[in-house]
């Protein structure tokens, strides 16, 4: 790749691309910067527990494309015969609704869809293990569009591969790990029956372990000598908010945020986050700045630190990860704050729909554009049926705060603090 063709890739902002793994996790999202959501459907997609119905996907895509947001679906299961019966039925079903991209990884259901819908581009899911680049340069003859590239990789191999090949390039950022490689794992199957690459993981990576030995039924015994514990499949979530400058320097075309079976609070939270840093990076880069020489000020790693987590890892980014990227402790995910309403039109007014107890007197946090955020405390609150000290999840209520909140828009989020923040 020649200078000029470096500098200008360096003036391009990645497309954030962020789960949504129902419409309302779509509209947050959409809400808060996505670029792009990912969302699966019916019986093609790795999480069988966060899929769209087609009327859903329908209203999905179009909502999307409305607020000039593009629109992927997963079709990445890892097929069998039997999984192919439907599927053109489907596939012409996504071209009827204007869906943007398919992420596939089963080289038969890529070909199907190349003949069936080829006007589509095909992504190429993590699934597939891309892990260098003749790989990277297969799936580019094929005629796919766009890899996800495996989460496996160093930052110099990401960027070998985008020095060799010209389709677009996709890398994971953000999001839980699976111990297995790049996600195709047989554990749960063997273990609960559920298969993981038919979206149906039991997760078995975050089981507590011990040993036995065979002549000494009922003894455990520790897995690990050390003492840590014995969560030994148990990986932090990944992160690379601070690496995102090196990501812009290396050409990389998307930036994918993991989390289709997390709450709304996560989404919304993590695209704001890497919204923001990723729209103060390109307000600062110019023809003769180095992304790669600029850097986040502290305030997007306090904000990471409200946002809940097993602890962070940068995986393999800069080598392959040590025991220190490993959780041992157990599986609990810590939350310094928690959800406790999302703002819904009700005619021309906005009221909140609660999501966590709330309490007149409680100090809640505003979640604004960019990393603008508004303390208040509730005055009072009222429903329908009159004024109340207490709210329940699942209840839609009008707030008197202090200071007084205006400009609300529908699917800004509130929290609450309920830890201190880790040390």
């Amino acid at each position: 790749m020649t200078q000029n063709k470096t500098n200008a890739r360096r003036q391009i902002i990645p497309e954030l691309l962020v789960p949504a793994g129902s419409l309302d996790k779509l509209k947050i999202a959409v809400h808060y910067g996505a670029d792009a959501v990912y969302m699966g459907g019916g019986p093609y997609s790795l999480r069988a527990h966060a899929v769209l119905n087609a009327e859903e996907m329908a209203e999905a895509v179009a909502y999307a494309h409305a607020h000039k947001v593009r629109a992927f679906i997963a079709i990445n299961i890892m097929a069998h015969n039997c999984d192919l019966r439907d599927l053109q039925k489907y596939l012409l079903f996504l071209r009827e609704i204007g869906v943007d991209g398919l992420i596939i990884a089963d080289p038969g259901i890529f070909s199907l869809a190349r003949e069936c819908v080829p006007e589509i581009n095909i992504h190429i899911s993590t699934q597939a293990n891309i892990t260098n680049k003749a790989s990277a340069m297969f799936w580019q003859r094929q005629g796919a569009s766009r890899v996800n590239l495996a989460r496996e990789l160093s930052l110099a191999e990401i960027i070998a591969i985008r020095r060799d090949v010209s389709l677009k390039l996709e890398v994971f950022v953000h999001g839980a790990l699976c111990i297995s490689y790049s996600g195709r794992c047989s554990l749960s199957l063997y273990m609960t029956g559920r298969d993981a690459n038919h979206g149906n993981c039991a997760h078995p990576c975050r089981y507590r372990y011990a040993l036995q030995e065979e002549k000494r039924p009922g003894q455990y015994f520790p897995v690990e000598e050390d003492g840590h514990g014995t969560y030994i499949f148990n990986s932090k979530d990944l992160c690379l908010l601070d690496r995102l400058p090196e990501l812009l320097a290396a050409g990389v075309d998307s930036l994918k945020i993991e989390g289709r079976m997390k709450s709304i609070y996560y989404v919304g939270a993590v695209t704001r986050l890497y919204r923001a840093a990723l729209d103060y990076l390109a307000a600062r880069m110019t023809p003769t700045v180095n992304p790669a020489d600029l850097r986040l000020p502290d305030d997007y790693r306090a904000e990471l630190a409200k946002i809940g987590s097993r602890g962070y890892t940068e995986n393999f980014f800069t080598g392959p990860p040590a025991p220190e990227d490993m959780l041992y402790q157990g599986i609990k995910y810590e939350q310094t704050h928690v959800p406790v309403g999302v703002v819904r039109p009700v005619g021309a007014a906005k009221f909140v729909e609660v999501r966590n107890q709330l309490f007149v007197g409680d100090v809640i946090e505003h979640l604004g554009p960019g990393l603008k955020q508004r303390q208040v405390k509730i005055i009072a609150m009222a429903n329908k049926d009159g004024d109340m000290a207490k709210a329940n999840p699942g209840h839609i209520i009008s707030m008197r705060t202090e200071p007084g909140l205006d400009n609300l828009q529908d699917n800004d989020l509130f929290r609450r603090r309920v830890l201190s923040p880790p040390s």
